[in-house]
């Protein structure tokens, strides 16, 4: 079925050109991970492409979403998708295409007499877009997806009309051209037989812009070189070798090649990134750092992780950090030197709230997705820590009722996989400790997954959080910095003192009985709060035992569980 056409760039467009991207890099994302063999031949440049758009999407559904009565504006979406983007963004490619879309979203948000939303603008946006990429990555390499997005701003100059349509077909037939020559550029590339992995899938983006302004699909890429016949070049004529798997080719890009992938999202002014740069360049190489307005995605490879995310420690907040280790039996490692890495027969994934959890379930031998507040994980993100966990079985904890149907999406995606997935529906990070603390992997996984089921079910829970604005509740009418008690999701007390507030909802959770209070706080947990429940609960519930953990930056000030 043809889509119908946007006739310029306005915020549906932009919410129709994500959808449409999400679903093009949807379906390449497996041949785009097969023929990633540069920077580092890793296998999983569509993957980091799809995670990235996908958060992209999520961001400009929530614009949508707030609006009850008509739509948000062409900068609201731009904004949005850029935002999405960076917050999202995985690994090298995935940086680059935020900053791309980071660089399009400046133009098309730009407040000025003339509005950007016609062929000219669309011009501008991916001039910008390529420009701006290229300027955040501190070594550019011709015959990567800098090359494709400049092929394909130059091309967008040039076209014959000016029209949306016109300009983003012409970007696409440039891109494409562009993408056929990287074998040439760069040796790597040409050695494996393949184009370049994130230029294939800046195509796979760039093609569902088309089909945004045309309402048809663009012309399929036509490859010069396929990686199930992919040949060596370079030796005399004729004399030339099938290569059977792009491992074979990995050598060239590991020798020297630093161990860790270092990635994190970072707080910080200016003037201290620009100081940044210079020192992780110094620490290794692929540094590309993307974002403003005091929010920056960090990705670089190194020796010394430590030392990488010290310096972003330095320069402002680092957070929401992903390490991933080059290591022994990894894509540094030929495939006849490397041991194939044995499954678990079962692993726990879970979605926590605060790296104080984080390290928490980590330790009771979970594998963890980190949930800032405002920023869910998206079903992709889910997949990738299931596959991560690289068991036969996995239990996956949501640990929040608005990630239900996330999680449910990730389950069903994973079972594709061959992994036999149990969701259980835990609406709190309490619930999904109670239900780890059962967990026993050497009983049969039917059995495991309803004695945590049970423990997360007789887990009563709560929330001690500042409400942001005025609204109604279960309570009544609270204003913006009230202190709002929440038991099993919905408001049941406003106060004024947050010590006051928690101890009025233990109080009232407590009157149902209980044996065990779990109390978590969040770093803006006043002090004394724990040693004051912790008292109420000695001093007037008999048999009654509590546990304290710190969860960090987790959105509430305290979680509260009562079993």
């Amino acid at each position: 079925m043809a889509q119908v056409p946007q006739t310029f760039f306005d915020a549906l467009a932009v919410r129709t050109w994500c959808g449409l991207a999400l679903e093009s890099l949807g379906r390449a994302r497996e041949e785009i991970d097969a023929i990633n063999v540069y920077p580092v031949a890793d296998g999983d440049t569509g993957t980091n492409l799809y995670l990235t758009v996908e958060s992209a999407v999520a961001a400009v559904e929530a614009v949508f979403a707030a609006y009850d009565v008509g739509k948000p504006t062409l900068a609201d979406a731009a904004r949005a998708m850029a935002h999405g983007a960076l917050i999202g963004a995985r690994g090298n490619s995935g940086t680059i295409l935020a900053q791309l879309l980071r660089g399009m979203a400046q133009v098309l948000a730009a407040e000025g007499e003339t509005a950007h939303t016609d062929g000219s603008g669309l011009r501008l946006a991916l001039r910008q877009a390529a420009d701006s990429a290229r300027q955040a990555v501190a070594h550019p390499v011709e015959g990567t997806v800098l090359t494709v997005a400049s092929a394909a701003a130059d091309a967008a100059g040039g076209a014959a009309h000016d029209d949306c349509g016109a300009v983003a077909r012409a970007a696409y037939e440039g891109a494409c051209v562009a993408l056929a020559e990287t074998p040439g550029q760069l040796a790597v590339l040409r050695r494996a037989g393949v184009v370049d992995a994130g230029g294939r899938g800046l195509l796979a983006v760039l093609g569902a812009l088309v089909e945004t302004f045309t309402g048809e699909a663009a012309a399929p890429v036509v490859h010069q070189v396929s990686l199930a016949h992919a040949r060596v070049e370079g030796g005399s004529p004729g004399d030339e070798t099938l290569l059977t798997d792009v491992e074979d080719c990995t050598d060239a890009v590991a020798a020297g090649a630093p161990a860790f992938e270092v990635i994190y999202l970072l707080e910080a002014e200016d003037a201290a990134v620009a100081r940044l740069r210079g020192r992780l360049d110094a620490l290794g190489d692929s540094l590309v750092i993307v974002g403003g307005d005091g929010l920056w995605n960090v990705h670089v490879h190194v020796d010394d992780a430590g030392a990488a995310v010290e310096a972003g420690v330095e320069a402002g907040r680092p957070y929401r950090i992903r390490i991933t280790h080059f290591g022994a039996g990894d894509v540094h490692t030929t495939g006849a030197e490397r041991p194939p890495r044995e499954r678990a027969q079962r692993a726990v994934v879970a979605v926590v709230p605060g790296e104080g959890l984080a390290g928490l379930y980590s330790e009771a031998g979970a594998t963890t997705v980190l949930a800032r507040p405002g920023e869910p994980p998206a079903s992709g993100e889910l997949v990738q820590a299931v596959r991560r966990a690289h068991a036969r079985e996995v239990v996956l904890l949501p640990n929040d009722a608005e990630l239900r149907h996330t999680a449910a999406a990730a389950a069903e995606q994973a079972r594709t996989d061959g992994i036999r997935v149990a969701l259980i529906p835990t609406r709190s990070a309490v619930q999904g400790i109670a239900a780890l603390a059962v967990h026993e992997p050497d009983r049969r996984f039917d059995e495991d997954v309803v004695s945590m089921t049970s423990a997360a079910g007789a887990t009563r829970y709560a929330e001690v959080a500042v409400a942001e604005r005025q609204s109604w509740t279960m309570a009544g009418i609270c204003q913006a910095g009230d202190v709002l008690g929440l038991i099993d999701g919905d408001v049941a007390v406003i106060g004024t003192d947050v010590t006051a507030t928690a101890e009025t909802v233990l109080d009232r959770m407590l009157s149902a009985g209980g044996e065990l209070v779990t109390l978590v706080l969040g770093d803006e947990a006043p002090e004394t709060i724990a040693e004051r429940l912790e008292a109420r609960v000695r001093e007037s519930y008999l048999a009654v035992d509590t546990v304290v953990y710190r969860g960090g930056r987790q959105g509430a000030l305290l979680l509260i569980g009562v079993e």
